[in-house]
């Protein structure tokens, strides 16, 4: 398979913006035409509506698709750049090339955004490539790979369903790029493989994303935001806020009008809402009901194994050594820890991996900055949560443990190119200057030119 693609790269299939065009505007009707199926399939695997598919997954994939199509031929164009005198005449520029033949490892919470979003960078950029979506997603990888074989080029796009054992094998292979979103620990297999075969990588892992939530902020709209975020997937996205600072002056009307948002959005019992989904299996199920012991329910808390069903839970009284704040949540668990001076909550963040994204909630715009300049992030979002990650403009991405690496519009097409370094140079004139012997006289000019003119 590796070898017919290659092939096909070397053949030069991919590189015409016809192509890219081509391939871009297909998986464009992929999602129009296919998506009652592509909601049937996020339903089937996380138990999520066709409305939230819609607004998470199909939309943004859209939209992204669109944007591309619309700057695609800018991006391909070769970017000047100047050069010294001394180097004249010739002119230099920066071309940006396809990596080859690259491998894309899909994420299962939203199995179709997560694979086909890299998709569209690395498509816009010329590669071929092979699909690795996620195995916890069995529904919609099967939708995934009928969709490369019915609308797309299978002699440079290909799928490889499977677990681990099949990613295992792929990554014993060299690529030109390998692209991966997860968690830590399937990062660092990645990085281990890619290390053996000296090949560069993309990680979009995770983390626990802090909010920050002052005094001054207008709580209403930060209680009705910060539930839709935390319990939209049932709290299974990786920029979702993982964990609440709350300056102490405002916890408890903060979490009364958080109690109020859950009834809102989701009734007296969210089990029964169109609206929530499921958590995605047995594991993660255990694993999120026994991190309830570690604080103070103070909204939800109900559970069911045989549907996967965890309420939406808001817990208070939690210490900061306990075992919900050890790693990312994950699920629809969110912690609120207080903090008396803006200073603890900046102090409590520096202590920690740096996350995929913060959050913070105020009314001052120097509060803002100053949270801004004393943490470091993946992205940064103040008043509101998540949308940094839906703005094609924005480059999406983490930094340090949550990962490095970023896409979305013109980043995609970046991370999925190489750039070229071209310089072409005329063969006339060809000074005896440039060439040895170095007398003192001659030696001396030439410094002060190179000096002057470097």
């Amino acid at each position: 398979m590796l070898d017919e693609l290659r092939q096909a790269f070397q053949d030069g299939r991919t590189e015409s913006f016809a192509w890219r065009r081509a391939q871009l505007l297909a998986l464009l009707r992929f999602l129009r035409e296919r998506e009652t199926d592509i909601a049937a399939a996020v339903y089937a695997d996380l138990g999520k509506s066709g409305r939230e598919t819609f607004l998470t997954e199909t939309s943004f994939l859209a939209g992204e698709i669109r944007y591309a199509l619309k700057h695609l031929k800018g991006w391909m164009q070769p970017s000047r750049r100047g050069v010294p005198l001394h180097y004249l005449f010739g002119h230099g520029a920066i071309r940006p090339e396809a990596r080859g033949v690259v491998l894309i490892i899909g994420a299962w919470n939203y199995p179709i955004q997560l694979m086909l979003a890299p998709l569209v960078g690395a498509l816009a950029s010329g590669n071929c490539a092979v699909l690795k979506p996620s195995e916890l997603a069995p529904h919609s990888s099967v939708l995934i790979a009928g969709c490369v074989g019915e609308y797309l080029d299978s002699r440079a796009i290909r799928v490889v369903e499977g677990g681990i054992a099949e990613a295992e094998a792929l990554l014993a292979e060299r690529f030109d790029f390998v692209f991966y979103t997860g968690n830590r620990n399937g990062g660092r297999q990645v990085l281990l493989a890619a290390a053996s075969h000296i090949m560069p990588v993309a990680l979009e892992l995770g983390g626990k994303n802090p909010c920050i939530v002052e005094k001054d902020a207008v709580l209403k709209t930060a209680a009705r935001r910060i539930v839709w975020a935390k319990f939209l997937n049932a709290g299974q996205t990786c920029i979702a806020p993982d964990y609440l600072l709350v300056h102490e002056d405002v916890e408890g009307t903060l979490l009364s009008l958080m109690q109020q948002a859950v009834l809102d959005f989701f009734g007296t019992d969210p089990r029964t809402s169109p609206d929530y989904s499921r958590i995605v299996n047995d594991y993660h199920f255990t694993r999120l009901e026994r991190l309830l012991q570690d604080g103070t329910i103070v909204a939800g808390g109900q559970t069911h194994r045989a549907s996967r069903y965890i309420a939406p839970t808001i817990l208070r009284g939690v210490s900061a050594g306990s075992g919900i704040m050890e790693s990312e949540i994950f699920g629809p668990l969110l912690p609120v820890l207080t903090y008396r001076e803006l200073e603890e909550a900046l102090t409590f963040i520096a202590e920690r991996d740096d996350p995929l994204a913060i959050y913070l909630f105020s009314s001052s715009r120097a509060t803002g900055k100053k949270v801004l300049r004393r943490t470091r992030s993946g992205s940064f979002c103040c008043n509101d949560l998540l949308f940094q990650s839906a703005i094609h403009t924005l480059p999406f991405g983490g930094t340090g443990k949550s990962g490095f690496g970023a896409y979305h519009g013109k980043a995609g097409f970046e991370t999925f190119s190489l750039q070229r370094s071209v310089l072409f140079r005329s063969v006339y004139p060809d000074p005896v200057l440039r060439y040895p012997p170095y007398g003192r006289k001659k030696f001396g000019f030439l410094k002060r030119l190179v000096t002057l003119f470097g």
